[in-house]
């Protein structure tokens, strides 16, 4: 019996006893669904990420105030710098060069309540004063009206730009732009609504007002505001250099003493999804640890099947001996069975994985991550499959071959 006759035979024996082989392969399939399943998932909450600040771009970088550290060893705290003020976030704009832009930005409040005749939002809505650069640099997309132009910055203009999710909430599906909301108590006319964003944390990008930057500090009367500064500089290779440069202006700007630690921050825009990458990074180690769980309890209940086939065909396997079947060739059959088994399991397996791991990456990223289908983990997921099939099926297939044939034909 030459090798490709033993597939051929150890197929057939797959299809006689079809029922015990789907179950046994769906043992596999749930197996190599949570492997893949969860990867692809993270996979794909990964895309999200990339996707948010794909926009933002490797070139820009932000300038925001400094933060308390907390206290030291000994008792002494750490020195609490100051929040950025107007007047030097415009200096910096106005001594920055380099071809770069900037744009200026303020937080006037996180939880303001807009209003909309009788309508009103929650009160979790940020209104945040920016300039005229603001909206290209942050790479925000206007899907309906204008930007701010350069008169509603010096003439503090009562006008405002809607995020998605406030518009919706206001407006359902009526066009915003020309009514008029309340924020803060003050009257403001859209002029522009922001494309859906989208974001991992809650939507936060689509649940803002923004203002021009003159309005909101008159909104803000006698309370201190801090000022963030985003500077996009042309070429890839020259942010680190313009970073220094900018960490030097702040400096002097800022009067910062030679001995004295940086009294704010400066951080490139694609940091945070770095960080984010570590973070899957792990999030990926966790889900092979549970994958390899997974997958060794299928592979245990595999061998346990096979050897239930093996004391069940004890007289087959006789019969097979004695016609001059070798041990190898009887280690063969068993081997193929096994490996078929485990790669039909695997196949229907990756079928879920690509679904279960599409759909829940597109619930937590709420619908911003893109279609993933995996094909370095689907590969990898064949070849643990014919790893399991080998490794569950040897000992049955090695138990098999070392029956005597005399015994195993009296065996009932």
């Amino acid at each position: 019996m030459d090798f490709l006759e033993n597939i051929r035979e150890g197929l057939r024996s797959i299809r006689t006893n079809l029922l015990r082989t789907v179950l046994t392969s769906l043992i596999i399939a749930v197996g190599i669904s949570s492997l893949v399943g969860i990867l692809t998932a993270i996979d794909g909450i990964q895309s999200s990420i990339d996707n948010s600040f794909a926009g933002l771009g490797a070139n820009t970088f932000d300038i925001t105030e400094g933060e308390e550290m907390g206290i030291r060893i000994g008792g002494r705290r750490r020195k609490v710098f100051g929040p950025i003020l107007y007047r030097e976030a415009q200096e910096y704009k106005q001594r920055f060069g380099f071809g770069a832009t900037v744009s200026l930005s303020t937080m006037v409040t996180g939880t303001a309540q807009i209003k909309y005749e009788s309508k009103k939002s929650n009160p979790n809505v940020s209104v945040t004063g920016v300039d005229e650069n603001f909206f290209a640099v942050k790479s925000y997309k206007i899907q309906d009206g204008r930007n701010f132009s350069a008169n509603d910055i010096s003439n503090s203009t009562k006008v405002a730009i809607l995020g998605a999710e406030i518009a919706t909430n206001l407006f359902g599906t009526t066009k915003p732009v020309g009514k008029e909301i309340s924020v803060l108590g003050s009257k403001f006319r859209i002029v522009g609504l922001l494309e859906r964003k989208g974001n991992l944390t809650g939507g936060g990008d689509d649940r803002q007002v923004f203002i021009p930057i003159e309005t909101a500090r008159q909104l803000a009367g006698t309370r201190s505001l801090s000022f963030g500064i985003t500077t996009s500089v042309p070429g890839l290779n020259r942010v680190e250099l313009l970073m220094d440069e900018a960490r030097g202006l702040m400096r002097l700007i800022r009067k910062d003493a030679i001995t004295q630690e940086d009294s704010f921050q400066v951080e490139r825009a694609d940091a945070v999804s770095q960080n984010f990458k570590e973070i899957n990074e792990q999030l990926t180690l966790g889900g092979l640890g549970i994958g390899f769980i997974t997958l060794l309890g299928a592979s245990i209940a595999l061998m346990n099947i096979m050897l239930v086939s093996v004391t069940e065909r004890t007289q087959e396997i006789g019969i097979r001996k004695s016609l001059g079947a070798t041990p190898k060739r009887i280690r063969q059959q068993f081997l193929i069975e096994a490996i078929v088994i485990c790669v039909l399991g695997g196949l229907a397996g990756l079928v879920l994985a690509l679904v279960f791991g599409n759909v829940v990456s597109q619930l937590i990223s709420q619908g911003t991550a893109s279609f993933i289908v995996p094909w370095g983990w689907m590969i990898i997921g064949i070849v643990v499959c014919v790893i399991v099939g080998l490794l569950s099926g040897f000992y049955p297939a090695w138990k098999a071959s070392r029956l005597d044939p005399i015994e195993a034909l009296r065996y009932e």
